[in-house]
């Protein structure tokens, strides 16, 4: 338990949860306390705790839950599957896996984008740089589905537009070949500025990274992923990346 003390019109926040609660007024042994919440986290007090409308909001998110886990299960299963079926030459049955996946990647994430403000702080940020329009959504639905904040652009002109423009993320994962300013410019164009030394920068290409003629380390990437991808490797990997960074920075 926190234990704090406050003063009158002083507050508490919660940044994580997007919650802060304020004393209004102290009365002897009577506290009344302001609680400012997202409008999708309820609160109760605690003797409504085992209340009628208690039980409803708990089913109410089991069931949501329930619901979230069986559309992850499925995106999984399909991801799975796709691989298979482009490994064995199965096309046609491929784009049917793909368009379903990309459908079902799309309703998680407008079920969980509604509520996803108040964890949103504590996911890792990434930046998909992809010119193919179903391997872009590909990756970042995937990435999603693995907790990550996902935003996407098409060429390496409009990563340098993105980056400059918003907050910058944890990741750039990079293709390689794409019209206009390309993977290998658009790695120099990163390293060559201060404002991005902190990003981590992975490749995701079917090329060998020596002809592309891009380094490792600080000058390149961290970390070059060959195509097609292991999606649990791949997941395992990037993870692992990311916390090193964390824990040397």
């Amino acid at each position: 338990m926190l234990v704090l003390s406050r003063k009158k019109e002083q507050r508490v926040l919660f940044p994580n949860l997007g919650i802060s609660v304020e004393i209004l007024r102290i009365n002897g042994n009577t506290v009344r306390v302001g609680v400012d919440a997202p409008k999708d986290v309820h609160v109760l007090r605690g003797e409504l705790a085992d209340s009628e409308q208690a039980k409803h909001l708990l089913a109410e998110q089991r069931r949501s839950q329930h619901e979230l886990n069986n559309h992850l299960n499925g995106a999984t299963l399909a991801l799975h599957l796709l691989k298979k079926q482009l490994e064995a030459g199965q096309l046609e049955d491929a784009e049917s896996t793909l368009n379903a996946t990309l459908a079902t990647i799309h309703s998680i994430d407008s079920k969980v984008g509604s509520g996803a403000s108040a964890d949103a702080a504590k996911r890792p940020r990434a930046l998909v740089v992809e010119d193919n329009a179903n391997e872009r959504n590909l990756l970042s639905g995937y990435l999603k589905l693995c907790g990550y904040d996902v935003e996407s652009v098409d060429d390496g002109m409009a990563a340098m537009t993105y980056l400059a423009t918003h907050q910058c993320p944890d990741v750039v994962l990079l293709d390689m070949h794409m019209p206009g300013m390309d993977g290998p410019a658009t790695v120099s164009a990163i390293r060559g500025d201060q404002r991005y030394r902190d990003v981590k920068l992975f490749a995701v290409s079917g090329s060998d990274r020596i002809d592309m003629g891009v380094p490792l380390g600080e000058e390149g990437v961290n970390r070059w992923f060959a195509k097609p991808l292991q999606p649990d490797e791949f997941e395992q990997q990037l993870k692992a990346e990311l916390s090193s960074a964390v824990t040397s920075a």
